[in-house]
């Protein structure tokens, strides 16, 4: 029987790992082929920002880092395209080694909770055009496309994606 998922929120002292696992499982992807991706790479790799400027939830199985995502209410300075009463995923991550074991669907639920005990009615998120496996994840949870919300920063195509909660 494979050892359960838990989700907590990151500390200081996860930074590096975090930042580490999320520029490997973007690599991994190949979503920072090329030199364009250099500042993405970098951002990827700042856990400590990400700690400092958002709320970062951790996945473990076994004491491991498994996945991470970032959460951005609206002005805050990850939130790219929230708008009032929604809650942005950011960066979501798996490690290559721990996918296909419900570290994703794990963190997603986390977001929901996080959104619902904020007050916030909707989750939403932006991914990239050849990510094809995680809008299948969004779309089976729930999430629908909102191509209003597509857009292009430094010309790699986002499509945008939101969720409402109950």
């Amino acid at each position: 029987m494979e050892s359960p998922v838990t989700i907590r929120p990151a500390t200081d002292a996860d930074a590096e790992i975090l930042g580490a696992l999320t520029e490997r499982a973007y690599r991994v992807d190949g979503h920072l082929a090329d030199s364009t991706s250099d500042g993405y790479a970098r951002e990827l790799r700042d856990g400590a920002g990400r700690i400092r400027d958002a709320v970062v939830l951790l996945a473990e199985i076994d004491g491991a880092l498994a996945g991470a995502v970032a959460l951005a209410e609206p002005g805050t300075p990850y939130a790219e395209t929230a708008r009032s009463g929604e809650l942005e995923v950011r960066m979501l991550a798996v490690a290559p080694e721990a996918r296909r074991r419900g570290v994703a669907r794990s963190l997603m639920a986390a977001v929901e909770d996080h959104a619902r005990h904020a007050g916030l009615g909707r989750v939403v998120l932006s991914t990239g055009v050849p990510m094809q496996g995680a809008q299948r994840l969004y779309e089976d949870l729930g999430f629908r496309r909102a191509p209003e919300r597509d857009w292009s920063p430094g010309g790699f195509s986002l499509l945008g994606y939101v969720h409402d909660l109950d």
